[in-house]
């Protein structure tokens, strides 16, 4: 897909932001990541050459129908990893395993961890 971990981390946060109003703003962006806003707006800049996003200087970042579809996908990527870890370790939160492996699993490994879920 062209996107590197950090890529997967913003996009997935720009989603996660845009859930309720349909976009985020850079400086909401950037402190949820807790980077600078000139780190998130030169991200956001490699995620519009992608066309996962349409931004406007200091304005709105709005996901493009393919951004949402990715997006989509790495927050449900996320939350699965999450549930997974806390069934097998019982546990209530996985985060920072999660934030550490989530990159390198691939469709496949996640497709059969949710039927794993399912069938249990």
């Amino acid at each position: 897909n062209g996107m590197t971990a950090a890529m997967e981390d913003y996009l997935e946060m720009i989603c996660r932001l845009s859930e309720k109003e349909g976009y985020t703003r850079i400086h909401i962006l950037a402190k949820n990541l807790n980077v600078k806003p000139s780190s998130a707006s030169k991200m956001v800049d490699n995620l519009k050459v992608l066309g996962l996003v349409c931004s406007e200087k200091y304005g709105v970042i709005q996901l493009t129908e393919t951004g949402l579809a990715a997006g989509n996908y790495l927050l449900y990527r996320h939350n699965l990893l999450n549930r997974f870890l806390c069934y097998i370790n019982d546990s209530d939160e996985e985060l920072k395993q999660v934030e550490r492996i989530e990159h390198f699993m691939d469709e496949r490994t996640i497709a059969n961890i949710a039927k794993f879920l399912i069938t249990g």
